[in-house]
């Protein structure tokens, strides 16, 4: 008896789907095993979401965006979970405001696991040849790489959570931060010219790093190497913090308004400067990359050194020269669509498109990045106020 060698392919590729679901819906799972169960619900400011939201949320996206229009007969968990974890899709309906994800007591974090375990073996189901087509693939490559884009805001608001704790409570003590600068600093030299950036090849990209084209970059230089811990603090105690002329107007007016003096999570104990890790309260290692700064707070030790941040079409051109991944980076860049950008149709077109005013560009990775989306085309993008996620500074000129 022959077998038909299209449906071993079809076999295989469908198995490799399953797996790796499994394995990345898991990951969300396993980050949230050091957490106490009063540590799902706490939302300390807007920007950090509780940990039970992420979860839910993440499900929900799963549930709305595959399972309910492609799955026949699929029977939603509870009809409500669609106001409690749409996050911002204008066309999937009403949801709760950001603000109010902490106030939310119900659903439980046991109803919230239950909630995963019923999409999880629904989608286990339907990730099988007659459901899973070429034309919903798309789809569900989106819909993990979402999943890992929530376990990267897992991290960074769990160490907000728990940083914010007067107690400093460790996360997770195997957990290691320590990425000591090893080699010695200095500036790389790019000639004038046309470059190209922008995505190309093989594998997954998300919409705004599509529109590879060309950019015209005067000579510039770029250090191979983030400012530090110890060069940071040298701006602390040359005052930068008290000095206007280092600052947008915006960046001094926040300086002010909530009288900054250095970085988020660091602390000034019996003389000593201490920095929240997700090992507790450390001792800051002055030759470790600086973390947890915001725009302002990049844009002003650059104008203190006489330099500048570099825009992102430089740091993607240059990206290839020095090693990156230990920190996002702050670009000069806003965060605009590319050339030939087109927001996709329904829903999916507000993944990116929508936050395309009023939001800068990080470029890189950080040690909370999950694994494939280490891209030097990756375009990340905040506030310029926002300090919590894993960011850092490199200069350029």
């Amino acid at each position: 008896m022959k077998t038909n060698p299209t449906l071993i392919t079809e076999e295989i590729i469908y198995t490799n789907w399953a797996k790796r679901y499994s394995e990345i819906r898991q990951h969300s799972v396993s980050i949230c095993e050091p957490l106490e169960i009063e540590d799902y619900v706490v939302q300390p400011i807007v920007d950090v979401s509780p940990p039970k939201w992420h979860l839910g949320h993440t499900t929900w996206f799963f549930e709305t965006f595959i399972l309910e229009p492609n799955f026949p007969d699929y029977k939603v968990f509870d009809a409500q979970y669609n106001f409690v974890f749409n996050s911002y899709y204008e066309t999937i309906g009403a949801r709760v405001i950001r603000t109010d994800r902490g106030d939310l007591s119900r659903p439980s974090v046991s109803d919230i696991y239950k909630y995963r375990k019923y999409v999880d073996e629904q989608m286990n189901k339907f990730l099988q040849r007659e459901f899973l087509t070429e034309e919903i693939e798309p789809l569900l490559e989106l819909g993990l790489n979402h999943e890992q884009q929530h376990q990267e805001l897992l991290m960074t608001d769990i160490k907000y959570i728990l940083g914010h704790n007067p107690l400093f409570p460790v996360y997770k003590k195997e957990i290691s931060e320590q990425n000591e600068v090893k080699i010695q600093s200095e500036m790389i030299q790019f000639n004038e010219g046309v470059y190209e950036i922008g995505f190309k090849g093989e594998g997954f990209c998300f919409d705004n790093e599509l529109g590879r084209h060309k950019v015209y970059l005067n000579d510039f230089e770029i250090s191979n190497q983030l400012v530090t811990n110890g060069e940071y603090f040298e701006f602390m105690e040359a005052e930068g913090y008290s000095d206007f002329r280092y600052w947008h107007a915006e960046g001094w007016d926040w300086v002010k308004q909530n009288q900054v003096k250095s970085p988020l999570y660091w602390h000034l104990i019996d003389e000593k400067w201490m920095h929240y890790t997700l090992n507790g309260l450390q001792k800051i290692n002055l030759n470790e990359p600086l973390c947890h700064i915001n725009f302002f707070e990049a844009s002003a030790f650059a104008s203190w050194k006489q330099m500048r941040l570099p825009t992102e079409a430089e740091w993607e051109v240059a990206s290839n020269h020095f090693d990156w991944g230990k920190r996002w980076e702050w670009t000069n860049s806003a965060y605009l669509p590319y050339p030939g950008f087109k927001k996709e149709a329904g829903a999916v077109g507000e993944y990116n498109g929508k936050f395309m005013v009023n939001q800068t560009v990080l470029r890189g990775a950080s040690e909370a990045t999950p694994k494939g989306h280490s891209r030097n085309t990756y375009r990340n993008f905040f506030p310029t106020h926002l300090q919590w996620q894993f960011t850092g500074i490199r200069l350029a000129k």
